[in-house]
């Protein structure tokens, strides 16, 4: 499934063999929270480098619910998306819910917030629904640690998350054969909060049941930069080096390059798609604010260096001027953007890693994104 082809320090050069495809790591995975990435037809996901996409169990359960979109041939051929997919289990959105769903031993009972009915997920339930979407990699229902968290309430989390990844694992190996995709693959997810004691205990626990790779989760809830860094430092070494290593809804340009440096294969983030919806985009000098009355006039691209669609033919002054319109092309054409920077980075980081310059790239990256910020 996963050939890990060389490594440059701990940075990391892999392949992953999924039954839609092969996948170059490090890889960055775009959101298709509906079953589409906002402002993007399968054709531009192709166009700017997307390889592999993420789908939320949680949202396309509900709306059109799982069983339609299996008896129309799986989400592949539903959403018109040939590649690899990835789907979460939808333990982060309902974590997300805080006092609209109640947490037992057996799952997770919540109100719909597409028309308030009562619904239970459960391990068993989630991999069933995955089964049905037919995705390529399907991940674990686990709790999602609140941030902040004591020693305690994080290692009752765990190792809740833990049984939780043994039913999953159960279910998986059931279900298999009645799966839209039977070749899938099983991640598990480590948890444990900000304490890297528990963080070990998650992965031993996880190793013992045994999964096709490995998650990172809990991370980018609203802890430091140096805090996410500590954790994947005391993490990341321990992880099975021939398995896939995926940090789950990370981040920013330089939380990917951080992540490639302490070992991480994989990543998944709304954060440029929705930051170009709202006139965010992303530069070798930093972030382009669209809005921003500069721009008014500037016959610049987003960024010079950029070799997408949008900064070959477009002006900063034409999206803000988009932008300030609403018109949708504005969000299409920076959401393009965004998705093509971030894949180009990630090209960048594989081919830096095979020639041995990782450090070089890195240093260079961010230098430009320290000395020239643009975030005005």
């Amino acid at each position: 499934m996963f050939e890990l082809l060389t490594t440059h320090d701990q940075a990391r050069r892999g392949r992953l063999h999924l039954p839609h495809g092969t996948v170059e790591t490090p890889v960055f995975q775009p959101c298709g929270t509906y079953g589409s990435v906002k402002g993007m037809t399968p054709l531009d996901l192709k166009a700017v480098g997307t390889q592999m996409l993420l789908g939320n169990t949680f949202h396309l359960m509900l709306r059109p619910g799982d069983e339609q979109i299996r008896d129309l041939g799986g989400l592949h051929k539903f959403m018109g998306w040939p590649g690899p997919i990835l789907t979460d289990s939808g333990g982060f959105q309902v974590f997300s819910l805080g006092d609209l769903r109640k947490l037992n031993e057996h799952g997770v009972v919540f109100r719909s917030p597409v028309n308030g009915d009562k619904v239970e997920l459960t391990p068993e339930s989630s991999i069933q629904v995955q089964a049905n979407l037919g995705s390529d990699v399907v991940m674990v229902l686990d709790e999602c640690t609140a941030h902040p968290a004591t020693h305690k309430q994080a290692e009752d989390s765990m190792q809740l998350s833990l049984r939780w990844a043994q039913r999953c694992r159960c279910a998986f190996d059931q279900d298999r054969e009645a799966s839209v995709n039977p070749g899938a693959k099983l991640f598990g997810i480590v948890q444990g909060g900000m304490y890297e004691d528990l963080r070990r205990v998650s992965l031993a626990g996880l190793q013992e049941v045994g999964f096709d790779g490995y998650a990172i989760g809990g991370l980018s809830v609203g802890e430091s930069k140096e805090d996410m860094d500590r954790v994947m430092s005391a993490l990341l070494p321990h992880m099975p080096p021939q398995q896939p290593r995926y940090l789950m809804g990370v981040g920013t340009p330089q939380d990917l390059v951080r992540g490639v440096s302490l070992g991480v294969d994989m990543f998944d983030c709304v954060m440029p798609t929705r930051n170009g919806r709202n006139g965010y985009v992303f530069s070798h000098s930093g972030v382009v604010k669209i809005r921003n009355a500069k721009h008014k006039h500037s016959q610049l691209p987003i960024d010079e260096r950029c070799d997408c669609y949008t900064c070959q033919n477009f002006t900063r002054a034409y999206l803000h001027h988009l932008d300030r319109c609403g018109e949708m092309l504005g969000a299409m054409l920076m959401t393009h953007h965004n998705l093509h920077y971030y894949h180009n980075l990630m090209a960048q980081l594989r081919e830096a890693i095979e020639t041995g310059t990782f450090r070089t790239l890195a240093r260079t990256l961010f230098n430009d994104w320290n000395n020239n910020n643009e975030s005005v």
